[in-house]
């Protein structure tokens, strides 16, 4: 149900443009609006555990109009701008939501529970789609990183204290670095004798490829491993980031077998390598997962360039 809209977006882009639709083009536009509605408002109610508010509708209403006006080819366009009382209602309906989407905005950003990125990310998500922000805002950081992070200290909030484990991954991800890059070359020379289009092509999508190695890369070292008043914040670079609280904690394991890494019950935060520490939870978290939807785990292992500072400084933090 959460793909519905984009399902109706494609499937309607091509039927609006049909000769039928055309021939009859304020009856596809109407039609097409009617269905892009009901789209939205089914994944919002899907999306919620509770029943919507009034500005979640209109917003759901507003980017449906918005997504009919920029799938809809000249001809329909005109067709609805020369039906005033409709264009002038379906207007309204926008501006209601951008204003109102607005103030939220300006709350949001003028508070202090977050830090100012989250409420900027929180604040443009009160005007366009979550989902479609939090995905705009993760390619931002990958490139961002890649491209002008190269120094500095790693990302340690305050109060918080960082643990490195990227000193066993450098070896290998510059191997992987220098591997990928002889391949690009390759790859560009023999592709350039045959299609200058799909030179183009492998250009763009092997450099972006790069760039997300790179910023990869990166993040091993500046994003570490936290101890925070609150819990272990699990990390690996952009993949992993989990927050376990120190209630859930039930032991800290160093010697531990294959079969319990392996198990799908465990997150495996170890990259490359064979975890070295090993926390066993006395009650199952929960992790989304892009791939493999929501899920639980009971353990989670990772490893550490130097794990004993780490292990004296959470077994104190467990006892007190």
């Amino acid at each position: 149900m959460l793909i519905a809209p984009y399902v109706v977006v494609v499937l309607g882009r091509f039927a609006i443009r049909t000769p039928l639709a055309s021939a009859h083009s304020l009856v596809a536009i109407l039609l097409f609006l009617w269905v892009m509605s009901e789209a939205m408002l089914m994944a919002l109610m899907f999306r919620s555990t509770k029943r919507p508010g009034p500005d979640a509708v209109i917003g759901a209403f507003a980017g449906a109009i918005f997504t009919v006006w920029l799938c809809a080819p000249p001809a329909a366009a005109n067709a609805l701008k020369a039906m005033p009382f409709v264009a002038i209602g379906l207007s309204a309906v926008v501006a209601c939501h951008v204003g109102w989407a607005a103030l939220r905005a300006r709350r949001i950003l003028a508070g202090s529970e977050e830090n100012l990125r989250e409420r900027w990310i929180s604040a443009i998500s009160e005007l366009l789609p979550p989902q479609l922000v939090r995905l705009a805002a993760a390619e931002l950081s990958v490139i961002h990183m890649a491209l002008f992070r190269w120094r500095g200290p790693a990302d340690v909030p305050k109060g918080s204290r960082g643990f490195a484990y990227h000193k066993h991954l450098i070896p290998m991800s510059v191997t992987l670095l220098i591997l990928s890059t002889i391949e690009i070359a390759v790859y560009h020379l023999l592709l350039g004798h045959w299609s200058r289009i799909g030179t183009i092509i492998m250009f763009i999508l092997s450099d972006v490829g790069f760039i997300y190695l790179v910023g990869l890369i990166k993040s091993f070292r500046f994003k570490p491993i936290l101890l925070t008043p609150n819990g272990i914040r699990v990390r690996a670079g952009f993949l992993i980031d989990e927050l376990i609280p120190y209630e859930a904690i039930k032991e800290i394991g160093t010697n531990f077998g294959g079969d319990e890494i392996r198990d799908k019950a465990t997150l495996n935060a170890a990259l490359l390598a064979w975890p070295n520490v090993l926390l066993r939870l006395a009650s199952p978290v929960g992790r989304k997962s892009v791939l493999k939807g929501k899920r639980s785990f009971t353990a989670v292992a990772f490893r550490l360039d130097d794990p004993e500072p780490f292990i004296q400084i959470l077994r104190w933090r467990l006892a007190t």
